[in-house]
């Protein structure tokens, strides 16, 4: 698979986020109470719900990497995911990605049915990961953070942001080549919200388009629900959905190739506006 078949130049992927997890953010606990007593069935018909309503790609993660995170054992991950890759695979035709910082997880998930993996960490948490997506002709999405999950909002600093962003984004994508995954493979993610100030992640949606020109690779934007647009809009988590649409029609503007959300629905609606008018300004050469 390659990421253009992920992210085909006509349309603004919208990748679907399926946490089976307890404790991620938004929808922690939703399908997975603790440990690894996850609802099966129940993840499968939110994934059955999430392409119904608009989603290209499920990305299925089985550890949270919310600000304060603590990590999670391989095998407790491995036990969350596989049973739902395996049973989103029999159901949908749509591609499946892993969410996952560590190889051992990603190579089960892949076998499972997976072709996508979603790495926040950049190959900085396990640089095995980037041998893993090479030999199963996986695509690799790279996303930028500094530090840990349970570390990475403490105390965030820039000086240009997005000029640090795109040159430790080089560095993650270097380990991906040298490790064997073409670039045809590769996708990356500027990581709204994982190490960055509020004003650090507006920044960069507004500027994702210099990102994706300096990298020359498509680019997965992230803003569903996250901090930083409460912070603009003093909206709790769970009254976050307009800011996300709105935040989703900027990135579709802007240029990105795909979006990952919690609601397909709102974000494909808004992705298809600001592409919309993207297009008109630029006399129909998106």
């Amino acid at each position: 698979m390659t990421a253009s078949t992920v992210f085909p130049p006509h349309r603004v992927t919208i990748v679907g986020a399926l946490n089976v997890t307890p404790d991620s953010f938004s929808d922690g606990g939703r399908f997975t109470r603790e440990g690894a007593n996850v609802n099966v069935e129940a993840a499968v018909e939110a994934a059955v719900e999430l392409a119904r309503n608009g989603a290209h790609v499920i990305d299925v993660g089985g550890e949270s990497t919310r600000p304060g995170a603590s990590d999670v054992p391989d095998s407790l991950e491995i036990a969350r995911t596989r049973r739902v890759v395996e049973a989103i695979a029999k159901r949908l035709d749509v591609p499946i990605s892993i969410d996952t910082r560590k190889a051992a997880v990603a190579e089960v998930a892949l076998a499972a049915g997976a072709r996508v993996v979603n790495d926040v960490s950049g190959l900085r948490f396990d640089p095995g990961l980037a041998a893993v997506a090479a030999r199963a002709g996986a695509v690799l999405i790279l996303g930028h953070s500094r530090g840990t999950p349970e570390t990475m909002q403490h105390d965030p600093h820039y000086d240009d942001v997005v000029a640090e962003v795109a040159q430790e984004l080089e560095a993650s994508l270097a380990r991906a080549r040298a490790a064997g995954v073409r670039d045809e493979a590769l996708a990356f993610d500027p990581g709204l919200g994982f190490g960055k100030r509020p004003a650090d992640s507006l920044e960069l949606l507004g500027r994702v388009g210099d990102l994706r020109q300096r990298l020359g690779l498509p680019v997965l934007v992230g803003p569903s629900r996250k901090s930083f647009l409460g912070a603009v809009t003093g909206e709790p988590v769970d009254r976050r959905d307009e800011a996300t649409w709105a935040a989703c029609a900027v990135a579709a503007f802007a240029g990105v190739d795909g979006i990952r959300v919690h609601d397909a629905a709102g974000a494909a609606r808004a992705a298809a506006i600001g592409r919309a008018i993207r297009e008109a300004s630029l006399g129909g050469a998106a």
